[in-house]
């Protein structure tokens, strides 16, 4: 008995022996807005879309490319100087610049970077979002620690009051006073209250984490919430919150309803840029380029080894005709080696070319890719318009539903203080009763009971009032009032 006295005085008493530094939820908001991975991830979105509007930028500009290519060549190759083949060695050097740039193709090139502008501003506003997401799932899980320790605090009194009857309860079993049953009674609702504070403060302990995870906190860093009373969370009037104004400044001011209309301007870009490709496109390029030429040949003595017929005759008068024959010569022993090597400025001028034109293509067939992409985009234009229209409808619903939930949970909470002041009356009567032994311990516990399950009803409806009045204000995207 003793034990399980003490045991329930230290789960009363236990105080955390690390400091925690705790967080208003303003500041919760503005560190989770800071360090959340999501808002993160939806940030990197926005650079890639700059990027992709960069490259899109770039595709108007010319293009200039330069080349140089070297090589050493040997056997039946051809001169890069003379167009010729020639069996001989040779180091040869190349090099070229050269430009183009699209003079016209529809306004292609154009749609398609006023495309990747918009979508900036459409991860922009994404970003946006995340960031009003984020907020809203902070104070969602700030109001759930809120009411966790709420809910711990009327447990915490019924185990206090179910100690001191117990111990009452002793000491009148001792004098003979009320049977053994009384105090086993107590004992065995001691346990259970304990067993429910200690529920109730795991579930605060949980709700911290799942904070911390939002935050992107380390899960052993010490940390914890500034608990104010509830009344003091700033909250619109209902009547401020009807669902026709809430919806109208919801298309207005939210995010994802800009993301929505930005797509939509940015799927239509694409699809004047999908168009353009059906169409001839005009092209301009020019060139620059000279090369270098180190040639190598072997020389040989030449050696008579005969003759052979021309085919040709010569008149040595009186009619007579000879064949005209010439000599044939085959290569002999290596003499040496002819290095035929102009200086190298002298051949960068000789060899100096230049380009200079104009290019028109016009698609006929290309495997139905061209007409394909512009079917493509519009079905993409479609889709977006869809899933506008489904969002719309989605948003009007939540509204609709989180008013409705509100006007519920106020009834609610009006219902639950009538129900906690008729159990603290009824509460009251019971524990003189019980004290004059004109009541059993199973009666004041069930009527305890009853005063803590409409005492935590209440507090379950009040926050619940609160998160639905937070949630239209969300919805009114005008920012959260912390």
């Amino acid at each position: 008995m003793n034990k399980l006295l003490c045991g329930a005085m230290a789960l009363l008493l236990c105080l955390s022996v690390s400091a925690q530094e705790k967080w208003d939820l303003r500041r919760a908001v503005d560190y989770a807005l800071a360090n959340n991975i999501s808002v993160k991830q939806a940030d990197l979105q926005v650079r890639y879309a700059e990027l992709n509007e960069k490259l899109a930028r770039g595709a108007q500009l010319p293009n200039l490319n330069f080349g140089l290519n070297a090589g050493y060549n040997f056997g039946l190759n051809e001169n890069p100087t003379t167009g010729t083949l020639q069996n001989v060695k040779n180091l040869s050097t190349t090099a070229n610049l050269q430009s183009g740039a699209t003079l016209f193709n529809w306004f292609s090139l154009k749609h398609n970077r006023e495309a990747a502008r918009i979508n900036i501003l459409a991860e922009q506003a994404q970003v946006t979002k995340a960031q009003n997401d984020i907020a809203l799932n902070v104070a969602v899980s700030y109001l759930q620690i809120l009411l966790a320790r709420e809910q711990e605090k009327v447990v915490e009194v019924q185990v206090q009051q179910t100690i001191s009857q117990l111990e009452v309860t002793r000491k009148r079993v001792a004098a003979g006073l009320l049977p053994e049953l009384n105090a086993a009674e107590l004992e065995a609702q001691l346990a259970s209250d304990s067993t429910a504070l200690i529920t109730a403060r795991g579930s605060s302990q949980q709700l911290l984490l799942q904070m911390k995870a939002l935050l992107s906190l380390d899960a052993a860093t010490p940390f914890d919430v500034v608990a104010p009373p509830v009344s003091l969370i700033p909250v619109e009037d209902l009547a401020d919150l009807a669902p026709d104004r809430v919806f109208e400044m919801a298309v207005a001011n939210l995010p994802q309803q800009k993301v929505n209309s930005l797509r939509l301007q940015a799927a239509a870009e694409r699809v004047a840029s999908a168009r353009g490709q059906l169409y001839p496109v005009i092209s301009a390029f020019g060139s620059l380029n000279t090369r270098y030429l180190h040639l190598r040949q072997p020389l040989y003595k030449q050696v008579l080894s005969g003759y052979q017929t021309t085919g040709l005759r010569a008149d040595a008068g009186s009619g007579t005709f000879y064949a005209v024959q010439s000599p044939v010569y085959v290569a002999g022993d290596k003499t040496g080696t002819y290095y035929t090597t102009d200086p190298l400025g002298t051949q960068l001028s000789e060899n100096f070319g230049q380009q200079l034109g104009v290019s028109v293509q016009v698609p006929i067939f290309n495997g139905y890719r061209a007409r394909s992409a512009v079917s493509r985009a519009r079905l993409d234009v479609r889709q977006l318009q869809l899933q506008d229209t489904l969002d719309r409808q989605t948003l009007k619903q939540d509204i609709y539903r989180a008013y409705n939930d509100a006007v519920t949970s106020i009834q609610k909470y009006n219902a639950s203080r009538k129900s906690v002041a008729a159990a603290e009356k009824a509460n009251e009567f019971a524990q003189k009763r019980f004290a004059a032994n004109l009541l059993s311990t199973y009666d004041v516990i069930n009527t305890q009971s009853r005063l803590v399950q409409a005492r935590i009803n209440m507090l379950s409806a009040q926050f619940d009032y609160v998160f639905r009045l937070k949630l239209l204000e969300f919805y009114k995207g005008q920012g959260l009032k912390l």
